[in-house]
């Protein structure tokens, strides 16, 4: 069986997060047509929980940071590996783009490059930091031997800049609506007693969580709760230290047990979207799957996933404006169309297979 090394997650069993879910989708639904070796952040994982190989994939781990300044390291010393131990590489994100020049030098393996969204727009990055993912998406695109996109609009982006036509592969969902009969929101939350609203997300500037905290700040009668990596940023530390106190915001930091994260999920009224960044947000995927109604911040890729059926807000003033006016009816379509959506289009069987194709 060909060997296919998966390069740019933060590794596996996944800390929630697209990559790491997509990383441990491939290897259960592909194991039997494909040996898979995953590289792992050691930084993440603790000494007990790091193996060898799990049942599915052979685990190497590099001790570097993913994410960062560092993810560019992490690639590239993922990517000197999988040339002598793998007969195709995906690589996930752009960080590595940088090297695979100098792999061309001496290697002819396939290379598998999935975009991501559109890295160098992202707020959280310098002047500098954007002209090197610029160069990293430019060298990725130009030097790999098949491109994937997950949304439509970024293959259009790809197509029209690069002159370069990408395969579309979204998300699964299917995952989110596994449950077990243990775990509930009163895990994280005992004094939670109203019907919430509900976010999970990486605390950054591009998936607007000042506006939607700033939005339910003017409404107290209204609860939502809010699950992501508050401690990681400036960003995140100053909204936790600014909104704690609200009665009707409830912080909870990131829940790496699918289980209980499903529950929280499935436990909501509505899913609120606020990326305005990337393309197929995973998140938003695996709450539609849920049967989650969803209020999405405007952006084409949101529209797009949600094929412009969702209800959208540009600002505070139009998320208080749904959050205070939509109709129990309004949700209840919102939620058929969602979860209709998902179920069609978004299943990891499918998606696997359509990795496979590319890998054959």
């Amino acid at each position: 069986m060909k060997k296919i090394a998966i390069i740019g997650s933060a590794g596996i069993p996944p800390r929630y997060g697209g990559f790491e879910t997509l990383a441990q989708n491939l290897v259960l639904n592909l194991y039997s047509k494909f040996r898979f070796i995953v590289y792992c952040s050691k930084r993440l994982y603790s000494k007990e929980e790091r193996l060898k190989q799990n049942s599915y994939a052979e685990l190497k781990y590099i001790p570097v940071n993913p994410n960062g300044a560092q993810s560019i390291i992490y690639d590239i010393i993922s990517i000197i590996h999988a040339v002598r131990h793998a007969d195709i590489l995906l690589i996930l994100g752009i960080s590595g783009g940088l090297f695979l020049p100098v792999i061309r030098l001496f290697s002819n393996k396939k290379i598998i490059t999935h975009i991501d969204g559109l890295e160098w727009k992202r707020k959280k990055w310098n002047f500098m930091a954007r002209l090197v993912l610029r160069l990293s998406e430019f060298l990725a695109i130009k030097t790999s031997d098949d491109i994937i996109a997950d949304n439509l609009a970024i293959k259009d982006y790809i197509k029209k800049k690069y002159s370069c036509e990408p395969r579309v592969i979204e998300y699964g969902g299917d995952h989110s609506a596994v449950l077990s009969d243990k775990g509930s929101i009163k895990t994280c939350f005992k004094d939670i007693t109203k019907p919430y609203a509900l976010t999970i997300s990486r605390i950054e500037p591009e998936n607007n969580i000042h506006i939607i905290l700033y939005a339910f700040a003017s409404i107290p009668e209204k609860s939502v709760v809010i699950v992501g990596n508050w401690n990681y940023s400036r960003y995140g530390r100053r909204l936790r230290k600014k909104y704690n106190r609200s009665p009707n915001i409830f912080m909870c930091d990131p829940v790496y047990d699918l289980n209980l994260l499903n529950h929280i999920r499935l436990g909501c009224e509505v899913y609120i979207h606020g990326h305005s960044a990337g393309g197929t947000n995973p998140s938003l995927v695996e709450a539609m799957y849920a049967g989650r109604p969803v209020i999405a911040y405007d952006a084409v890729y949101n529209r797009i996933t949600t094929k412009d059926k969702a209800i959208y807000f540009k600002d505070p003033e139009d998320l208080v404006k749904i959050v205070r006016e939509v109709s129990k009816p309004e949700l209840e379509e919102n939620k058929t169309n969602m979860e209709n959506i998902a179920r069609n289009r978004y299943n990891w069987k499918q998606v696997s297979e359509e990795y496979a194709s590319l890998f054959l």
